[in-house]
């Protein structure tokens, strides 16, 4: 590790391929009234299909029912589908919870099937940095890095391929280009590799931990340091298969270091700077969570998604008052690395985004009020 600096962040190991499973045909429950497509439908390109509730599937919750509906596809690919506004109830979006009743109209989007060829999209990408070895995006919240399970399209991979002719492909075919990742809701600054060269170089500064991040962090709570290490292990979270959790002598865990620098504090809210020397997965999310002061809207480790503007200056929310914020408050600012082809620092950063400025703008009122 170079003297200073920093290590790789979440999820920032060299990724592989995933396994796909085989796509099969959609069936129909007995009993379950369909559209003149809902026959044996075939999956090969994505549909909507129509289905009225039977009395056998009452009060089922509606990712149950379309799991058992359809042939092929996990529990959890419904269920992010659905969550992904991906099915209407007598024309209303539900999530994957809602209880079904016998009579009810349900039509849902039945998702493509996994494969190992990704479909160029032509999404607009905000470009750092290019050269002819490497790109810098500033990845949006809400955009998965690459394929996986309910995310089949409008994925980083997608966009790259629409811009870029030629990307690394170390990764395998579903992960043309990518070094290391970035949680979906998570927003920021990530490389890319256009060749072989180029992704091994960077890997190796990743694996080495040569790589500086740094991040910044809303989180609902006050860290009462002005900075510390957090060093806890991190592994697999006993109950919860999506969560990892702090977790000492366990198969899964693995050391975990979080440099972190409070730069402003406003109440019970603070504005944090991370820098992790290890990359676990959501390591930064863990450690913030480990010490009471988890990443702002953070579902997972948070316990809630929204806020609104009365909640953040002390209140409660307001009858359809708007969300302010409705993903996690982490955004990935700084990346510093060596260049591969000249061997000199270079550094990169993608400010804060609009999203996360509404928060801080916000709670700078309340020092204005105290004044």
């Amino acid at each position: 590790m170079s003297e200073g600096g920093w290590g790789a962040s979440e999820d920032d190991e060299v990724v592989l391929p995933p396994k796909s499973d085989d796509a099969l045909p959609v069936t129909d429950i007995a009993g379950v009234e369909g559209d003149d497509s809902s026959a044996s439908v075939g999956i090969e390109t994505s549909v909507f299909r129509c289905v009225t509730v039977p009395e056998a599937c009452d009060n089922f919750r509606i990712d149950v029912f379309l799991t058992q509906l359809l042939d092929g596809y996990s529990r959890q690919q419904l269920k992010d589908s659905v969550q992904n506004h991906g099915a209407e109830v007598d024309g209303r979006v539900v999530r994957p919870s809602f209880k079904l009743r016998a009579g009810q109209a349900v039509r849902f989007f039945v998702p493509p099937p996994a494969t190992d060829d990704i479909v160029a999209e032509n999404i607009p990408l905000d470009i750092l940095f290019e050269d002819e070895g490497m790109v810098v995006v500033n990845k949006p919240a809400g955009m998965v890095v690459h394929p996986a399970r309910g995310n089949w399209t409008g994925t980083l991979t997608s966009a790259l391929a629409y811009h870029f002719q030629s990307l690394s492909d170390i990764g395998g075919p579903t992960r043309p280009g990518i070094v290391h990742r970035l949680d979906r809701e998570t927003s920021g600054v990530i490389v890319v590799a256009k060749t072989n060269a180029v992704h091994l170089h960077l890997a190796e500064q990743w694996h080495e931990r040569d790589v500086e991040k740094e991040y910044l962090a809303i989180t609902a709570g006050t860290v009462d340091r002005d900075r510390d290490m957090i060093a806890e292990p991190i592994g697999r979270h006993p109950f919860q298969r999506d969560k990892m959790a702090i977790r000492e002598r366990h198969e899964t865990s693995k050391p975990a270091k979080t440099f972190y620098e409070v730069l402003a504090r406003w109440g019970r809210y603070s504005m944090v700077k991370a820098m992790p020397v290890t990359g676990r997965t959501h390591q930064i999310r863990v450690h913030l969570e480990h010490i009471g002061c988890p990443v702002l809207c953070d579902r997972l480790y948070g316990g809630h998604s929204v806020v609104t503007r009365s909640q953040l200056l002390g209140g409660r929310a307001a009858k359809d008052e708007p969300a302010v914020l409705d993903r996690q408050a982490l955004h990935a600012s700084r990346l510093r690395l060596t260049h591969p082809k000249t061997n000199k620092p270079i550094e990169f950063f993608a400010p804060m985004p609009p999203d996360m400025e509404r928060v801080v703008a916000i709670l700078r009122e309340t020092e204005r009020g105290q004044a």
